[in-house]
């Protein structure tokens, strides 16, 4: 298999390269024609809405919702219960519908960016490091990202494919962000952050949706979908989308001169959705997608049978995905409300191996009133993931088949001392297949002396479980040079034996509504960390096999590193008009880390420098007269100083993007988005694992969407 993958591998010529890049372009601008085309159409077919005069800014809001009702919005990924966000215990964002909108994003994590306290690096147009709180890199495994309740974390490493997280950015209700743990209610792996993609119901997505887009780096995405009525109970959805992204500009990234770095990406995808108000206290929901991907990316690796050669070449990534998802919820007389969700997910990955997992869930829970205080959440989880991997280029994964079984428990009390004072207490029971029972407590005490403040405090101790990889991969890491010998091949080994590291983690934080127009979002924290991996070294040995004879140096991976950390968020939205919205941001990050007497770890001290210790955002939302929106976004992020899996240094930097909206009533919108727009490219993140990383260039994407 090895041969074949490696024959396929030539190296494209400049010629070829420029009349591919003349195509595409040629492609660019039929697409662009064809939005255009459309908006022309839409607007001829509704001539009343293109010549309307709208009211001026200050005689409406400058969004949907103002600055109160985005203090009480409803949130449900702190207790798994609806609650308003101004009386959560936990530092937790919500990036709204109108967020999504007019952010002039593509994809899900361009909309992470806004978050205060994610860290989001861009390694080529496919990959992504997204971390929370640190520990940042392409296989980031310390937070829990969920889309509707179902987890979408790899279990062979516990962290997310993000490539394979595309869905239709119009059919996004909300994201719920938690920066800290969320493992009483969620459960391993939820230990810095979690993560809660939140689609809409069928019944707010009713009519017909075309969605076209196109950009200047040879990237463009259709979307077509319909909803109607199911009945007299239901709704229903149907959408089928596709997108494309050609290689990012030669200059932004070289493997050999003449070589770019390819990240072209085609995929096609497709789902559904349904809701049925079965009766006045029973509702179903029914949904699935499927998803289709191709898509490159240029590595770096060894092969066992060329030793000790290290190569860069262009690797071809294949995926096949589908979940099928029902919820049924069901509301007692006594107000007293039980949900079962059950969930089947499966994908077939090439990726250097061949990856196969289908993860089946099923979850019950019980809300209820006991007394007039306590407002209590139960509930009972079990799911079993099949996994099957081939060997890769460089590693191997025990005898490349493992089912895990994971069985949950948790109960979470909250109890209202007065009417201003709630104590929350709850606990989350696991068992999985690596380390057996897991305790995950945690206690929050919320004070809301009126409804326009809260202050909260939190203390909890949150797992992040073990991985196949962790347990029983085999990786070749490199081909180092050796005084007298031919060559070293460093060699690092899973331990079954390994326990799951920990977190407890310390929590303050403030809301409050200053006025109609400002709120201020503070949280500072305290985390400390015990039992993070280290790569252990063993004692070389001399080998003839493989070919040709060579020195191994092994290592093994131990629990004996920890950390303390500390920082800060801070987000505010403040409208300065009716028409004029600014939204500020920041967060400061610093970790310390530290390593048992026994440890020879020479890299874990470094671990900080994956991430940065301040990011920041800014973001300003102005509705002009005559239907037309101006949003701009600045992001910043500092020093990433490099470690063992960032490779090297990246400099701070600043992105600037600007978004221009027309809408046409309430049927058409028109947008067109400058996307980094300071500077013709940069780099955020440089993989220590292997994937060649390409600069975010300069860029321009125009959008039309026609609602029917």
């Amino acid at each position: 298999m090895k041969r074949t993958h490696k024959t396929n591998r030539t190296h494209r010529t400049n010629r070829t390269h420029r009349t591919n890049r003349a195509h595409r372009t040629n492609r660019t601008l039929r697409l662009a024609a064809a939005c255009l085309a459309l908006a022309g159409a839409s607007i001829a077919l509704n001539p009343a809405i293109a010549l309307a005069d709208p009211a001026p800014p200050a005689a409406r809001d400058l969004a949907e919702t103002s600055l109160e009702d985005l203090m009480n919005l409803q949130v449900t990924s702190v207790s798994k219960k609806e609650q308003s966000l101004s009386k959560a215990g936990s530092s937790i964002y919500v990036i709204t519908q109108e967020d999504i909108r007019r952010s002039g994003a593509t994809n899900v994590p361009e909309l992470l960016r806004m978050v205060p306290g994610v860290n989001v690096a861009r390694i080529n147009a496919n990959t992504w490091a997204i971390s929370i709180r640190g520990f940042n890199y392409r296989y980031s495994s310390k937070v829990l990202v969920l889309v509707d309740g179902r987890t979408v974390y790899t279990p062979g490493f516990s962290g997310v494919y993000w490539d394979q997280q595309t869905m239709p950015l119009e059919n996004i209700d909300r994201i719920e962000v938690i920066r800290g743990p969320g493992g009483t209610v969620w459960g391993a792996n939820a230990m810095n952050g979690v993560i809660n993609i939140l689609t809409k119901s069928a019944a707010e997505t009713r009519g017909g949706l075309v969605s076209t887009e196109t950009g200047s780096q040879d990237r463009a995405q259709g979307l077509l979908q319909y909803g109607g009525a199911a009945g007299t109970k239901g709704s229903y959805r149907v959408y089928g989308r596709y997108t494309m992204n050609e290689d990012s500009p030669s200059e932004a990234g070289q493997t050999t001169p003449g070589n770019p770095a390819s990240d072209r990406a085609h995929s096609s995808q497709a789902g559904f959705r349904s809701d049925w108000n079965l009766s006045s206290g029973d509702k179903l929901t029914v949904q699935g997608d499927i998803l289709g991907l191709s898509e490159t990316q240029t590595i770096t690796t060894l092969f066992l049978d060329r030793l000790p050669a290290f190569p860069t070449f262009n690797d071809p990534v294949r995926v096949g995905s589908g979940n099928l998802l029902g919820r049924w919820s069901h509301v007692f007389a006594d107000g007293s409300e039980a949900t079962v969700q059950m969930y089947y997910d499966r994908f077939r990955r090439f990726d250097q191996a061949l990856n196969i997992v289908n993860t089946g869930d099923v979850d019950a829970q019980y809300h209820f009133h006991a007394g007039a205080r306590n407002d209590i959440v139960a509930g009972l989880g079990y799911r079993v993931s099949d996994q099957v991997d081939t060997n890769g280029y460089e590693i191997t994964f025990g005898n490349g088949q493992r089912r895990d079984n994971l069985f949950t428990g948790f109960v979470q009390d909250q109890i209202e001392l007065t009417e201003s004072l709630a104590f929350t207490l709850g606990v989350k029971i696991e068992h999985n297949a690596y380390t057996g029972y897991e305790f995950e407590p945690s206690a929050q005490l919320v004070w809301s002396p009126n409804n326009r403040q809260s202050l909260w405090v939190s203390t909890s101790r949150a797992i992040q479980q073990p991985s196949w990889l962790n347990s029983e991969s085999q990786l070749d890491i490199a081909a180092v040079p050796v005084p007298g010998l031919p060559f070293g091949l460093v060699h690092l080994s899973g331990n079954p034996k390994l326990l799951a590291p920990v977190l407890y983690d310390y929590e303050f934080g403030y809301r409050t509504e200053v006025s109609k127009r400002l709120t201020l979002d503070a949280t500072v924290f305290i985390g400390d960390y015990a039992r993070l991996l280290t790569n252990e070294p063993q004692a070389p040995y001399f080998t003839a096999s493989p070919a040709p004879p060579h020195l191994v140096i092994p290592g093994i991976y131990e629990n004996l590193g920890g950390a303390l950390s500390y920082g800060g968020e801070f987000s505010a939205h403040w409208d300065v008009t009716k028409w004029w919205r600014i939204s500020p941001g920041y967060s400061f990050l610093e970790m310390n880390m530290s390593q048992a007497s026994s440890s020879r770890d020479s890299k874990f001290a470094a671990t900080p420098g994956d991430s940065p210790k301040h990011l920041a955002q800014l973001r300003s939302n102005i509705t002009l007269p005559h239907r037309v929106e101006w949003d701009t976004s600045a992001y910043y992020s500092g020093l990433v100083a490099g470690s063992a899996t960032s490779s090297g240094a990246v400099p701070a930097w600043i992105r600037l993007d600007t978004r221009v909206g027309w809408r046409f009533g309430e049927s058409t919108e028109f947008d067109i988005t400058g996307q980094n727009l300071l500077t013709p490219r940069h780099v955020e993140f440089l993989d220590g694992l292997q994937v060649t990383p390409v600069e975010t260039a300069r860029a321009v994407v125009a959008r039309v969407v026609w609602r029917f």
